[in-house]
């Protein structure tokens, strides 16, 4: 029940209508025994200006940002953790006395999704270019010691600038390529930071089939459906496969964390994504 005190956090992205964010942050709310509320609004890009302001107007206590705003939205903040600055985008903002501040968690959530993987040495390709490319691009160069960072999409132009910010800010390797240069480059590790895979691209794969290869770990942050196409052929031939419900849930548990200073109740929100999930519901 919400009160005349209750608290209240939102996502802002579009679309929204498929996420599963309230289910998880309400969950996890109720948890605490938090008297706070979580909505998903839909906010054009034109809006989203206005939507930040309205934030402070309206004492909105913190938010999400999903696509397409994780980077625009940083123009729209008071200030930026490092995290956010060095990436480059923001998919967290607190309400602190009435200055936005931004903070980028899908980072820790990658990082929790790739915690059972030796990366070290290898070539590690991302397909996207986008914010959450970005964020796990950056957690993958800082904290997993890659042999080298490859980073490809439609615009090669993108790709190249976040390959060159990755060489600037990290001791690692790092390069772009074409979509179809990615099979020459023979990543071990590939991950798709794409929407491609998910609703209502179902029938769609960010790479063609013979990139893959057996024994490859292929790290898809689509989550629903759980089994996507990329999914699907990668296991097929042998590959270890990592869906991104945990990645979901790992930059949930961080935002939770930011905003109210306690621990997040970890096991009751991945009880909740999931079930979600299985109830059809998809996105971030």
């Amino acid at each position: 029940m919400t009160t005349s005190r209750t608290r209240l956090f939102c996502l802002l992205g579009d679309p929204v209508d498929h996420s599963i964010s309230p289910q998880i942050f309400t969950r996890a709310f109720e948890a605490c025994g938090m008297d706070a509320a979580y909505l998903a609004f839909r906010v054009p890009g034109s809006s989203l200006g206005k939507a930040i302001a309205g934030l402070r107007a309206l004492g909105v206590a913190g938010c999400n940002v999903t696509v397409p705003h994780k980077i625009a939205v940083m123009s729209h903040l008071d200030s930026l953790d490092r995290a956010a600055m060095e990436i480059g985008a923001a998919n967290v903002i607190k309400m602190e006395n009435g200055m936005a501040v931004g903070y980028n968690t899908d980072g820790d959530g990658a990082l929790m999704a790739l915690r059972r993987s030796d990366l070290s040495g290898k070539v590690v390709a991302l397909v996207g270019y986008g914010g959450a490319a970005r964020g796990v691009a950056y957690a993958i160069a800082s904290s997993k010691d890659p042999g080298e960072v490859v980073i490809s999409g439609r615009d090669r132009a993108k790709a190249e600038s976040l390959a060159q910010r990755l060489a600037s800010l990290f001791a690692v390797k790092s390069r772009s390529v074409s979509i179809e240069g990615l099979k020459e480059a023979a990543p071990d590790v590939l991950v798709n930071a794409t929407p491609l895979g998910m609703k209502p691209w179902v029938d769609k794969s960010p790479v063609d089939a013979d990139v893959l290869r057996a024994g490859m770990v292929v790290f898809d942050l689509v989550y629903n459906p759980t089994e996507t196409r990329l999914i699907k052929e990668a296991r097929a031939i042998g590959c270890t496969t990592i869906g991104g419900l945990d990645m979901l849930v790992g930059q949930a548990a961080a935002a939770f964390e930011i905003w109210t200073g306690e621990r997040a109740p970890l096991e009751e929100m991945e009880k909740a994504a999931s079930e979600a999930v299985a109830k059809g519901g998809a996105g971030e």
